[in-house]
């Protein structure tokens, strides 16, 4: 593993933006009935956002990561910094009076969830080249949030010449939000949950931007990997889990960060994609959304 020295200014990961608070509701069921009252187990606020899960599941792997970010002087916020600070995640972050942001997450008896997303939104406002520079400069990889403040930081990304991916989650193919981040990104990482025919949307990724691998996620049904080229999607199965699903909620996160763990190891590309599932299916079966994030002895074993 070719990992940057402790002692030096090289970081592995810089994650740019996604860090928030999970306020986590176990239900009875999805969907959830109307009724005026329910009574559910003990409500937990956890870390949670994809940034915090992609740092935090890289940092767990034995990579040198830092997480850039706006986050509110709150109680939200003060969990945030305490729990990279006891994970040894280099935080480098500015305050915002919006807050940080929240996600209400009901899961399910068999894991699943819904996602309440309160982004917190300042139309217009952008992460500060100040804030974010000095670390991509001395990156050897960046991972940008879907994150509005963070969609002007292409530009001095590709100026640099650091490789970059993002997730767009679960795009429809079509929202307007996503595409600076889709066409922009040299690895692109997507959910199949709103795409009836993901092979399209991969293509038009592939054709109208600069990634080089995109990469779509489809649950137990494993996930589906194009590169230019290819003449269709390869489907890459997924990986047995290594017990019951407990909590979904991380799982795509995980899974970006097992992939840029191999990719970061010069390891082909298969091997990417199956320490990518590894990582998503630990997180399938433990509870919170990145509580306990896989470590590198335990994802090599498996």
């Amino acid at each position: 593993m070719n990992k940057a020295n402790r002692d030096s200014d090289v970081w592995d990961v810089v994650v740019i933006a996604g860090a928030g608070v999970d306020t986590t509701v176990y239900v009875p069921e999805l969907p959830l009935p109307y009724a005026e009252t329910y009574v559910v187990p003990p409500v937990i606020d956890r870390i949670g956002n994809t940034g915090s899960g992609v740092v935090l599941g890289c940092g767990a792997l034995g990579l040198r990561v830092a997480l850039v970010d706006l986050l509110g002087e709150d109680p939200q916020g003060d969990l945030v910094r305490a729990h990279l600070e006891s994970r040894g995640v280099e935080l480098v972050w500015r305050a915002v009076p919006e807050g940080t942001r929240r996600s209400v997450l009901l899961v399910g008896p068999d894991g699943r969830r819904t996602s309440l997303f309160d982004p917190r939104p300042a139309p217009g406002r952008r992460l500060p080249r100040e804030l974010y520079l000095p670390l991509v400069r001395t990156a050897r990889h960046v991972h940008v949030s879907i994150d509005d403040a963070a969609r002007d930081v292409y530009a001095d990304i590709s100026d640099i010449g650091v490789p970059v991916s993002t997730d767009l989650h679960d795009w429809d193919g079509e929202e307007e939000h996503h595409r600076d981040f889709a066409y922009n990104s040299d690895l692109v990482f997507l959910s199949a949950a709103k795409l009836p025919d993901p092979e399209s949307v991969m293509r038009d990724i592939l054709a109208r931007g600069r990634a080089s691998v995109v990469v779509c996620t489809a649950g137990a049904e494993g996930c589906h990997v194009l590169v230019p080229g290819w003449e269709r999607a390869r489907r890459f199965p997924a990986v047995p889990l290594p017990g019951p699903v407990v909590d979904s909620n991380g799982a795509g996160d995980a899974f970006v960060s097992g992939f840029l763990y191999g990719r970061l190891s010069s390891r082909p590309l298969e091997e990417c994609v199956r320490l990518g599932a590894i990582a998503g299916a630990h997180a399938c079966t433990v509870r919170g959304t990145h509580e306990s994030p896989i470590d590198e002895r335990t994802l090599l074993d498996r």
